[in-house]
């Protein structure tokens, strides 16, 4: 008679340790920023950036979604975002201005509507993840045109500028439908969409 299997636990999950290497790539990117991109600094970005993708292909490909990854995924893009901006603004590639308006309007999102989409009563938009492209594209064009191609750089603002204004649109819309949301008790909440 074999034993019975125990549930794998809700945190021990192929794309949540690949969203952990995420938050263990972070500081070593900002810093390869910090001292002026090059090569390395575009490649390990481009890494870390990447793993944002693959967490939820595997999450979806191998049935492994989780609350853990819905909680912890959106920290270290928000988190990732904050300190890669934070470094290209050190390093001189990007204002001071922009960071401020990123840190703002997540901090709203965070205070007006995490418990909204904790309790599953909203999603992920097709604003948001065009916001989300947009933002770290323009951010990875940057960092490449820094490292390669130095008068592409006023271009790859420009776009920067561009993800920040929908990095803003994204984050009201996100709070107005959080302000709309019914309410529902917690017992008859379901989770959000981990991915």
């Amino acid at each position: 008679m074999t034993a019975p299997t125990r549930p794998r636990p809700d945190w021990a999950t192929i794309p949540n340790l690949v969203t952990l290497v995420r938050f263990v790539l972070l500081a070593p990117v900002c810093m390869l920023l910090v001292d002026g991109p090059d090569t390395l600094a575009v490649v390990l970005l481009l890494v870390w950036a990447s793993t944002d993708w693959i967490d939820g292909l595997l999450a979806r490909a191998l049935d492994q979604t989780s609350r853990t990854g819905a909680i912890i995924d959106p920290i270290a893009d928000r988190l990732g975002l904050a300190g890669i901006v934070l470094s290209l603004a050190v390093a001189d590639l990007l204002p001071w201005a922009a960071l401020a308006i990123i840190l703002v309007v997540d901090v709203a999102m965070v205070v007006l509507a995490t418990r909204a989409a904790l309790g599953g009563r909203i999603s992920v938009s097709w604003l948001g993840k065009v916001r989300t492209f947009a933002l770290m594209g323009s951010v990875f064009l940057l960092v490449a045109a820094a490292a390669w191609a130095p008068s592409l750089v006023p271009a790859a603002q420009v776009l920067f500028w561009i993800g920040v204004a929908l990095h803003t649109v994204s984050g009201v819309d996100y709070i107005l439908r959080a302000r709309r949301a019914p309410a529902v008790a917690p017992e008859a909440a379901e989770p959000p969409s981990p991915r």
